[in-house]
């Protein structure tokens, strides 16, 4: 790893949260309004976003070998690793903005605080990394409001974190809380439950708000 970024303009916001929140569609909004205020945008997912990470992310989410929690946690980390020097850290270096579905916290929400992992281990890696996000909007869906979603994606079929029981979710959902209540400086946490607008909206005053953003760089009316 290459250590921390330098002194840069350009921002790396995550959107994070449980599935059936909405993190694709919002990540896609708000990176067409940052594009809309003059902005150079990244859009990227985890796991995966580059060639070799999105091989990984078809390991992990196939759900044909069951991984013991540490070896899920170090393909994860093995995939942020390979994501991170090939196509975040460039871009910001570049002073193109990176909006990413998932990052670190999903890890630590996922294997730590779902499946057991060992939490000081994620977060050791997660520094190991190099790279902190300068906001991450954690979007927070209720169950029914999460179960509609996933039910309207009609014939997709549902990957191997999908399929998980509601005590997984649960977990899931606990984890990204406690994420977001000991890091506020960084976590905004996103009442998803409303409608794609709403939730975009609420969005971009938190963009707007955290990132200083003003003027011609303010990404859209709010």
């Amino acid at each position: 790893m290459t250590g921390a970024l330098p002194a840069r303009t350009a921002r790396f916001i995550t959107l994070e949260g449980g599935e059936g929140a909405g993190k694709s569609t919002q990540a896609r909004l708000l990176a067409d309004a940052l594009r809309g205020a003059g902005l150079r945008v990244l859009t990227t997912r985890e796991p995966g976003g580059t060639p070799g990470a999105e091989v990984l992310r078809g390991l992990l989410l196939s759900g044909e070998t069951a991984w013991s929690p540490p070896a899920e946690t170090l393909l994860h980390f093995a995939a942020r690793a390979e994501h991170v020097e090939r196509a975040i850290r460039p871009a910001l270096m570049s002073g193109t903005w990176v909006v990413c579905d998932r990052f670190a916290d999903s890890t630590m929400a996922y294997q730590g605080y779902a499946q057991g992992a060992d939490k000081g281990m994620i977060l050791a890696l997660t520094g190991l990394i190099g790279l902190r996000p300068d906001l991450t909007l954690v979007l927070d869906v209720s169950d029914a409001v999460a179960g509609a979603r996933l039910g309207a994606r009609g014939g997709a079929a549902a990957d191997r974190y999908e399929s998980e029981g509601a005590t997984f979710h649960a977990r899931v959902k606990q984890g990204f809380r406690a994420i977001a209540a000991g890091d506020p400086d960084r976590c905004v946490v996103i009442d998803a439950d409303g409608s794609e607008a709403g939730v975009h909206a609420a969005i971009l005053r938190a963009v707007a708000s955290r990132l200083g953003l003003s003027g011609q760089a303010r990404p859209g009316p709010l």
